[in-house]
């Protein structure tokens, strides 16, 4: 293997990039490396994204279809023989948690590498971007890629680096993240320090495969923890009567030593509510505890239930009506503000549980037209939102904000309704829904 010539091949883009996965990591990867001048091969097994992207149609909502259209050296296919042709094999698919429990279901990640090792060649790079637990790349992937015989840093090259993507987010795309970057011994870091440097702001080489899957996770845990600190601290200061959200913006203004974090109904996104327990079932391997993070995980699991308490004593207290019965319209099905991702959304569990208790549900997002199929709640599958309609919400017992869209209306939700619990402090600024609010 001569990895002089692989790390040359990225350096003067010669090399041809295969990505498998064309969801929300590897269809914006797949279109920054296009957009400096690879040539792009997008691999994902639902044919529907794949038409879609022959289309120069778009089917993320962040990602507008000019996006697709302007990426002319990407091509898209289901026929996965073609690896065999890359120079290097990103994989970017989901790491979720096994159905009904919190340990990692790497079926994924499995399946693609069986799929690589069935076509692996030498000199080629394979690198996973999956966000996952210490030691993934070396216990899990290099064995299944070395049983045909070929052998990492003699054959072929092997490499970690997670993702960072953040849909939605104006400000950092793909190409303005750095990468944090770790190998299976020193080739594979040059090699795959020498393709990400063509493409990100700046690589981060760091030692090991093992390391740089700790930094993802580490990333993770310290949001998840935070949130799990301020989510604990609405419920107490809630108790005295003070208000989180004034608490956390006056305390912002102290230039050094505090970081806002906000509070919400629950967690949601394909990384917070999943991450810290794939680092709790990992430590219960080696033997170590991880009691913090995984308090700060019962913390935000638990935070739909104490929503609809929130909302059930509302009801009952301002309106002498029982949640049981009661008819009520949900703000945002989406995990965060103006996008149209579901993944992990605390949306679905609220809706079920208050459903369970008798409600009558309905939801309104201007993002997410109808529910997709998810593992987890696929009885919402097909779920229609309502449309925007003043008369429409006069008509609900409540309505409860779970995701702070720009695109609603607030001052005409707050003349609407007779009863708001607001997850998200949305209408701090609407001062006639001030009588109606329930903070929660």
């Amino acid at each position: 293997m001569n990895s002089a010539a692989i790390v040359g091949s990225f350096r003067d883009k010669t090399a041809t990039i295969g990505i498998i996965g064309m969801g929300y990591v590897g269809l914006p990867l797949a279109l920054t490396f296009a957009a400096k001048g690879f040539k792009v091969v997008g691999f994902d097994v639902d044919p529907a994204k794949i038409a879609a992207l022959d289309a120069a149609k778009s089917y993320l909502g962040h990602i507008p279809d000019a996006a697709i259209a302007a990426a002319k050296t990407l091509t898209s296919t289901t026929d996965f023989a073609h690896l065999a042709e890359m120079s290097a094999i990103i994989i970017c698919v989901p790491t979720p948690l096994e159905h009904g429990s919190t340990e990692p279901d790497m079926t994924y990640v499995v399946k693609s590498t069986e799929v690589i090792a069935k076509y692996l060649r030498a000199g080629q790079l394979v690198i996973l971007e999956s966000t996952t637990y210490p030691g993934t790349t070396r216990e899990v992937m290099k064995p299944i890629l070395e049983a045909g015989g070929l052998k990492s840093g003699q054959d072929f090259l092997l490499a970690y680096s997670p993702e960072r993507e953040d849909p939605g987010n104006p400000d950092f795309g793909t190409a303005r993240i750095p990468k944090v970057v770790g190998g299976d011994g020193e080739d594979a870091l040059a090699a795959a320090v020498a393709m990400y440097d063509q493409v990100v702001v700046r690589t981060v080489p760091v030692s090991s495969v093992d390391v740089a899957e700790a930094v993802k996770l580490t990333e993770n845990i310290f949001r998840a923890v935070n949130i799990a600190l301020v989510n604990e601290l609405k419920t107490v200061y809630g108790a005295m009567g003070i208000d989180v959200w004034e608490v956390i913006d006056a305390a912002k203004s102290k230039p050094f030593g505090f970081m806002p974090f906000y509070p919400g109904p629950g967690w949601g996104g394909h990384c917070i509510p999943i991450d810290p327990f794939y680092l709790t079932w990992r430590a219960r391997q080696f033997g170590a505890d991880s009691r913090f993070v995984e308090l700060a995980g019962d913390i935000n699991t638990h935070m739909p239930s104490r929503v609809i308490d929130a909302l059930a004593v509302a009801l009952k207290d301002r309106h002498g009506k029982s949640l049981s019965g009661a008819r009520i319209v949900l703000l945002g099905v989406a995990y965060k503000k103006n996008v149209d991702d579901t993944r992990e959304s605390p949306a679905y569990r609220l809706i079920e549980d208050m459903e369970a208790k008798g409600a009558e549900v309905d939801f309104y997002d201007p993002h997410v037209p109808a529910i997709p199929q998810t593992r987890e709640h696929g009885a919402l599958a097909g779920r229609r939102s309502i449309a925007w309609d003043v008369k429409l919400l006069a008509g609900y017992d409540a309505a409860l904000i779970c995701t702070d869209h720009d695109a609603v209306d607030y001052q005409q939700l707050a003349d609407a309704s007779a009863l708001i619990v607001d997850t998200r402090n949305a209408l701090k600024d609407v001062a006639s829904a001030r009588d109606k609010v329930v903070k929660a």
